[in-house]
C-alpha cells in the first residue's frame, strides 16, 4: 500500500490510510477524500462519521430474506403488495438495489451473501442456503429466479441451486443472457436488467 504523504499530519495520514482501505479507492483518491473532509464544515464531517457508525450499529440482516435492513422483517418482505409466489436469489444486497431500480420485478428476494468458490474455501454451508430452504418449505413459492452473476462462481452456484431446488419440485429460472458474461448485476444498466428479468428461462443446468 502506498504510504501517506510524508508532510501529512498524524490524523490526516490516518484518514488517508483508512480511505485507501476501501475497495476501489487508490492513494490519490484517498488523499482527495481526506482533504475534502478537512475543508468541509464540521457538521458535514460529523454527519459522515455518524452515518458510518449508524451502519454498523443499526443495520441487521432481515430474518426472512437476509437482506441488510434497519427493521426486521425488511420493508420488501413486509410489503403485502409483493408477489409471494416468486423468490429471486441474489449474491449480495447491492444486487437487490439494482433489480429494484428496474421496477420490473415485484416478487421477494433472498440474499446468499456470496457464491460457491472452492478456491476460497466457500461452500454451500458458508452461504445463506439453509435459510432459503427453510423459506421454501411453505407451499407459497412456485418459482425461484436464480440471479447470480454470469461468471464462473456465479454459474457454479446457479447449477448447485438448480439441482437442489428442482428436486423439491420447484420451477427454477435463470436471468436471460442479455447480461454480459463476467459482469456484476450491480453495474448493469436498468434496461438490460429489465430485459434479463423478462426473458428469464427455465434453468436446466
Amino acid at each position: 500500500m502506498n504510504e501517506p504523504l510524508p508532510s501529512a499530519a498524524g490524523p490526516v495520514a490516518r484518514l488517508i490510510e483508512e480511505f485507501h482501505k476501501l475497495p476501489g479507492v487508490g492513494p490519490k483518491s484517498a488523499q482527495r477524500l481526506t482533504y475534502y473532509v478537512l475543508r468541509a464544515p464540521a457538521a458535514e464531517a460529523q454527519a459522515l462519521a455518524q452515518a458510518l457508525l449508524d451502519v454498523k450499529d443499526k443495520i441487521v440482516l432481515c430474518s426472512v430474506c437476509q437482506n441488510v435492513t434497519d427493521v426486521d422483517p425488511c420493508r420488501i418482505c413486509a410489503d403485502g403488495q409483493r408477489d409471494r409466489t416468486t423468490i429471486c436469489v441474489v449474491e449480495e444486497p447491492l444486487d437487490i438495489l439494482a433489480l429494484e431500480r428496474t421496477r420490473s420485478y415485484r416478487g421477494l428476494y433472498h440474499v446468499l451473501h456470496g457464491v460457491i468458490s472452492p478456491m476460497e474455501g466457500i461452500g454451500p454451508d458458508e452461504l445463506k442456503m439453509k435459510e432459503l430452504l427453510d423459506r421454501l418449505r411453505s407451499n407459497e413459492v412456485g418459482e425461484v429466479i436464480v440471479a447470480t452473476n454470469p461468471n464462473l462462481e456465479g454459474e457454479a452456484t446457479a447449477m448447485y441451486l438448480g439441482k437442489l431446488l428442482r428436486a423439491l419440485g420447484l420451477k427454477v429460472t435463470r436471468l436471460a443472457r442479455g447480461l454480459p458474461v463476467g459482469a456484476d448485476l450491480e453495474y448493469a444498466d436498468d434496461i438490460t436488467l429489465a430485459r434479463a428479468l423478462e426473458g428469464r428461462q427455465e434453468f436446466s443446468g
